[in-house]
């Protein structure tokens, strides 16, 4: 699967030009010029045509988010008619094998696109072994889940616990109107791979950004709270939150041992289980910060219930046991700072496209 920054595309080889069109012939003949005058012009028409539907599949993201950054599948664009029939399959709860669970009972969008209960419950009424984590600023990343197990947001939706192929087609198959919209974005049947994608597509919609903090940074110097420019100050300092926490997103998509549940008899051993790796054992993936304060209870466990228990985790440096992240140590930090802290991070509340989490109208 290639990577395709900022846009849907292939990319071409910069500086050549399409195949074809870096081979004509320089010889004399009005014939021959005639010929190599029409496929110059074909070749321009062809350059033209890709660097407008590039600059369409480009994202337009809000105040902070970086476009550049953008994971698209080069097989997956992201074109209008695919995000609304994913919006759909993501509401509909004919997408899981017992018709009861959707996408959306688990990534509430008015929690923060994650679920307000510690544990979600399976579409066979029993509860998920984590917490379900955020699907906000997708678009920025490739692995998906606490421990990394999905290569993409596409093998997520193919591979969710909640579904089956089989029942996928047989209940999203059996509605026309499904059928017929499949037919206009996929040109088949209603398939399961086209499911996935469609729905990949409509999670990479669902971005936050504009928050205080990027309006702060903009120039607006009234969008911080004292409180929270000083908890700004900590954050990329003495609490050393930055060290996993970085960049415009607030991740840097690695997978840490922080001690959660590490001193429980059975402990969830996280990016083990997926690398096998004695190093990744009680490591899970580094969330993104942005929208945090929308979307307690916290950790892989939900174990935390507010941002000011996480910060007074951090600063106790965590539990320890053998493979605990040398990023995690305790920080010291007095209640006035612990407080600020928790202001800064209320400042990472961001806005997303109101559209984008209205419930679509469902085909019957």
């Amino acid at each position: 699967m290639n990577r395709v920054v900022g846009t849907g595309m292939a990319v071409q080889h910069r500086g050549r030009l399409p195949l074809g069109c870096d081979a004509l012939p320089l010889v004399g003949g009005t014939l021959m010029q005639a010929r190599r005058i029409a496929i110059l012009v074909s070749c321009v028409v062809m350059l033209l045509s890709a660097g407008s539907v590039a600059a369409q599949g480009k994202p337009k993201l809000p105040l902070g988010l970086d476009a550049d950054s953008a994971f698209v599948p080069a097989d997956n664009p992201m074109t209008p008619e695919r995000i609304a029939l994913g919006k759909k399959f993501f509401w509909d709860t004919r997408w899981s094998s017992s018709g009861t669970v959707a996408c959306v009972s688990c990534h509430r969008p008015e929690h923060g696109w994650s679920d307000p209960r510690q544990f979600s419950i399976t579409f066979a009424g029993k509860p998920t072994p984590r917490h379900s984590p955020t699907i906000e600023n997708r678009l920025f990343s490739d692995r998906q889940l606490w421990t990394g197990l999905r290569p993409s947001l596409e093998e997520q939706a193919l591979r969710d616990s909640n579904r089956t192929d089989e029942m996928v087609v047989k209940h999203l198959g059996s509605v026309p109107a499904y059928q017929a919209e499949f037919r206009r974005v996929f040109g088949t049947e209603l398939h399961p791979d086209g499911v996935a994608k469609a729905i990949a597509s409509y999670v990479r919609t669902i971005v936050s950004g504009n928050s205080p903090y990027d309006r702060f940074r903009a120039g607006e110097k009234s969008a911080l709270s004292p409180a929270a420019q000083r908890g700004q100050v900590l954050f990329a300092g003495r609490a050393r939150c930055v060290a996993c926490h970085a960049g415009f997103n607030f991740t840097d998509e690695g997978y840490r041992n922080i001690g959660v549940g590490m001193d429980k008899a059975d402990p969830d051993l996280g990016r083990y289980t997926v690398t096998k790796d004695e190093a990744d054992k009680g490591a899970f993936k580094t969330p993104t910060l942005r929208d945090v304060a929308r979307r307690g209870p916290y950790m892989h466990d939900g174990s935390e219930k507010t941002l000011a228990d996480v910060v007074a985790f951090y600063d106790r440096g965590g539990v320890k046991n053998p493979w605990l992240s040398q990023d995690i140590k305790p920080l010291g930090l007095n209640r006035e700072e612990q407080t600020d802290l928790v202001a800064f991070l209320h400042a990472l509340t961001g806005e997303i496209d109101p559209e984008v989490g209205q419930p679509p109208v469902l085909p019957q």
